[in-house]
């Protein structure tokens, strides 16, 4: 340990600082230690309860600038805030040193995100002379597993699963080490001392990486525990191999992710933009939407009827080494079967896992974070989150006023749940589909998990407005009061909080579903909005919804409707039921009104002939925006005055795509018109709406905008038109932002209309 040769303490001075941000399990402590060291300081610096605390003295000069550079921490660190104590008296510390943690003070916690393994580590994991050569368990101060293996807060070994593995007198040394790399880094292990991982299914005693390979190289599916659970791998060139694994999982389209080994492989097979690489190959490591280069090496069913692969790049030794050896893409997706939370122990891998599997590749270091991968698409240039997970969750989102402790449940489908405590909101990782016993329970765990990290005592529970809702019903179990926050407010609150916006805005909120006040099904709103409530200024025409959950599924339901609507013969729907369907709308049996924007995307796909039924949710949307091309005219969406509501008229776009589909327009003109034409009436409508109310601020919001064309359409035609847009890219637009929307609206009517639960 250095020592800082001692100053008298007449030319001293002493500074303690409450520091506060993302500065535990990030090498924080270290950077703090060398750079009070080389000015010549002395002192400590240590984990509390809320962040890190700096008590350092030495010469004045010397200690601006030492302040000067904590503010400028290196990444991933990140410092929010510096507060010194007043009045430190020069107590004539000799040496600065790393302290033990205290777990004191009454400030939320910061846990930081997971984090890739670093370009260092990946040189010493393939280096023969070194002694972590093909370690699959490697990492130091700048990256390696945080938010999946800590416990309790502050962050410190004894506080995470590594505290099964002692360190050995190598990696001892190299902690205590202030010029190693893994100086003070609470994940060091290493073959010695470290986890291990076995190959289950193969001969034993054998390379387990062999073993996984061989297995891989025979079309079979091997399973692997990451850093926040199972994924589970196939040749992503094999096309026999990806169906057995579609069929394994129960996912007849969705599209899989593929594990390139580099950011070169992925240009090979993908068209990758600045913007798009960055993504990839940040700390990070999501899965990024890449366009992929006609059909290349890769299976075509790895992503059926999109022009789109979701690329990402090992993020984990394990996953270094298993890419290096196959030398080839791997398909590599959640381990699970579809709808199931990941798995993340042992015996949730053999028992879920173990009968579709060849290998699995097991170690036993204990996951106590559930964590996917989180998923990227570079929009209107820059990257935005599509799922926030591993990589990104659960870092605080400022709330721009202090309220009490709220828990959101979250929404049912692409499940996420929040937490709040004083200024801030803390935003899980993605849970799942709350339809699913196993992932209402892999919430329960979630729930329980944040409040103990961040020390938040939730006062009520905020959930969606829709009675009927698992999350309502989880909401009324949780013995907290329950706070019902209404779909769309909660998608526009969370566009507001996370863009730190503190007025109110027009937020266009366009989905599939979500329940409305009025009892009918919305989903094409414009709202003027805050926290404190909304009013609905417009909406899409409404239409009858038939079937009520079938009618999501089968985009042909949909267009039924909207054909009745425009005044054209339904019979051209060739599906089965059509008639039956026509007849349930006729009389009103089994509908309800809906105004979804979403649900019009699909009876769009179902005119054009693109997708009559969907097996995952947005499938229908997803495959006609693939199909779009450059510079087509609008289709016609007029907006009319129903009442006190601006409504955009969609039957003479429903007549427009009729004549088309009859003319023999291509499917891709059709979808290229078609966008068009939303996002002009979508500028009309906030055109009109800041008519009415003189706002100029719009927040686009709710799944439709997880579409890079009607994005970047909508945001250009707005900023022409003089608005001020906020868009989302740490939250994603969909349902798994929406509990950030929900604790928002729940903590501000606590804090300012006490009583008010509504």
């Amino acid at each position: 340990m250095m020592v800082a040769a001692a100053i008298p303490t007449t030319t001293r001075a002493r500074r303690v600082l409450d520091i506060r941000g993302v500065v535990q399990g990030v090498g924080f402590r270290p950077y703090v230690y060398r750079v009070a060291v080389g000015l010549g300081l002395s002192g400590g610096v240590w984990n509390g309860a809320g962040g890190v605390t700096v008590d350092a003295e030495g010469d004045p000069v010397a200690l601006d600038r030492f302040c000067a550079a904590l503010r400028a921490a290196p990444p991933p660190a990140r410092v929010d805030s510096v507060e010194e104590s007043p009045s430190a008296p020069v107590l004539g510390q000799a040496a600065f040193a790393i302290r033990s943690s205290r777990d004191e003070g009454v400030a939320s916690p910061r846990v930081a995100a997971d984090l890739a393994t670093c370009p260092e580590c990946v040189a010493e994991l393939f280096d023969p002379g070194d002694r972590r050569y093909l370690y699959p368990f490697i990492a130091c101060a700048a990256c390696g597993p945080r938010y999946t293996v800590i416990r309790e807060s502050p962050y410190d070994r004894q506080r995470t699963t590594f505290d099964a593995f002692p360190p050995c007198a190598s990696c001892g040394d190299e902690y205590d080490d202030p010029a190693s790399r893994r100086f003070h880094a609470q994940a060091i292990s290493c073959d010695e001392c470290g986890p291990r991982l076995r190959a289950e299914g193969a001969p034993a005693g054998g390379d387990p990486i062999a073993a996984a390979v061989l297995a891989l190289r025979r079309g079979e599916i091997v399973g692997l525990m990451s850093l926040g659970g199972m994924h589970l791998a196939c040749d992503a060139r094999d096309a026999a191999a990806v169906a057995r694994l579609r069929a394994a999982k129960g996912r007849a389209d969705k599209p899989f992710a593929v594990m390139f080994e580099s950011a070169f492989a992925i240009g090979e097979a993908c068209s990758l933009d600045a913007a798009s690489r960055a993504a990839l190959e940040g700390r990070e490591r999501p899965i990024v939407l890449v366009p992929r280069r006609g059909a290349g090496a890769l299976a075509a069913s790895v992503a059926p009827g999109l022009g789109e692969v979701g690329a990402f790049l090992p993020g984990t030794g394990l996953h270094h080494l298993l890419l290096r050896s196959f030398a080839a893409p791997l398909v590599m997706t959640s381990g699970n079967r579809t709808d199931e939370p990941v798995a993340t122990s042992v015996e949730e891998a053999r028992r879920r896992l173990g009968s579709i599997c060849g290998v699995l590749l097991l170690h036993d270091r204990e996951i106590v974070g559930r964590a996917d991968d989180s998923v990227v698409r570079v929009t209107a240039g820059a990257p935005r989150l599509l799922r926030r997970a591993k990589g990104y969750a659960p870092g605080p989102f400022a709330l721009g006023f202090a309220g009490p402790d709220v828990l959101a449940v979250g929404a049912d489908l692409k499940n996420t749940l929040c937490v709040t405590r004083g200024t801030e909101a803390f935003l899980s990782p993605h849970v799942g589909d709350l339809e699913d016993l196993d992932a209402q329970m892999a919430w329960q765990e979630t729930r329980a998990r944040m409040e103990r990290l961040f020390r938040t005592f939730p006062v009520a529970a905020a959930h969606d407005l829709h009675p009927g809702y698992h999350g309502t019903s989880i909401a009324s179990r949780s013995g907290l009061p329950a706070i019902p926050v209404q779909h769309h407010h909660a998608h526009v609150a969370s566009c507001l909080v996370e863009n730190g916006f503190p007025g109110r805005v027009i937020g266009v909120a366009w989905d599939g579903t979500g329940y409305g006040p009025d009892g009918t099904v919305w989903g094409g709103e414009i709202l003027g909005a805050d926290l404190s409530g909304f009013t609905r200024l417009g909406r899409l025409r409404p239409v009858a919804l038939a079937g009520g959950d079938a009618a999501v599924r089968e985009g042909w339901r949909m267009a039924v409707a909207h054909l009745i609507d425009a005044g054209v013969d339904p019979a051209r729907v060739a599906a089965r039921g059509a008639a039956s369907v026509a007849r349930m709308i006729a009389t009103g049996a089994a509908t309800v009104p809906t105004s979804s924007m979403g649900r019009l995307f699909d009876a769009v796909a179902s005119l054009c002939g693109v997708r009559q039924v969907s097996s995952y949710e947005g499938q229908a949307a997803q495959e006609l925006e693939a199909l779009v091309l450059d510079g087509d005219d609008p289709y016609p969406l007029p907006l009319d005055e129903h009442g006190a509501l601006l409504e955009m008229d969609a039957r003479p776009l429903v007549r427009a795509v009729v004549a088309d589909v009859d003319g023999g327009v291509s499917p891709a003109v059709i979808a290229s018109r078609f966008h068009a034409g939303i996002a002009a009436a979508l500028v009309a409508s906030c055109r009109a709406a800041r008519e009415r109310t003189g706002l100029q601020a719009v927040a686009l919001t709710g799944g439709c905008f997880a579409n890079r064309r009607l994005t970047e359409l909508a945001a250009t035609g707005l900023k022409a038109d003089g608005f001020e847009v906020l868009l989302h890219a740490r939250v994603p637009p969909g349902d798994g932002g929406i509990a950030l929307g929900q604790a928002a609206v729940a903590a501000w009517r606590l804090a300012h209309v006490p009583g008010d639960s509504r």
